[in-house]
């Protein structure tokens, strides 16, 4: 008898508890906050070197180099007077 009591007792608690934690109402919960943060900067695409390349009537090239960033025109003239056989002036 006393297992009983004490089994029918466990399932009062049980179901108190299940009916208690449906019936809840949400007045203390908070929202969810959402806030955007500015860390990523924009990032400005930069513009390729502009290459144009003329070849005369004896077969020899010249170009005219165009671009934002000075290291990148200076490198792109390296590789074309390496590719087209000009001896490098320094």
């Amino acid at each position: 008898m006393a297992k009983r009591n004490i089994l029918e007792l466990l399932l009062i608690i049980i179901l108190f508890i299940a009916i208690s934690a449906c019936s809840r109402s949400d007045d203390g919960r908070q929202e969810a906050v959402f806030k955007q943060e500015q860390e990523i900067a924009e990032i400005k695409p930069q513009s390729p070197v502009k290459i144009k390349l003329k070849r005369n009537g004896d077969g020899d090239y010249s170009w005219e180099l165009s671009g934002d960033d000075a290291e990148k025109v200076l490198q792109a003239d390296r590789r074309l007077k390496e590719s087209l056989g000009k001896p490098n002036s320094k």
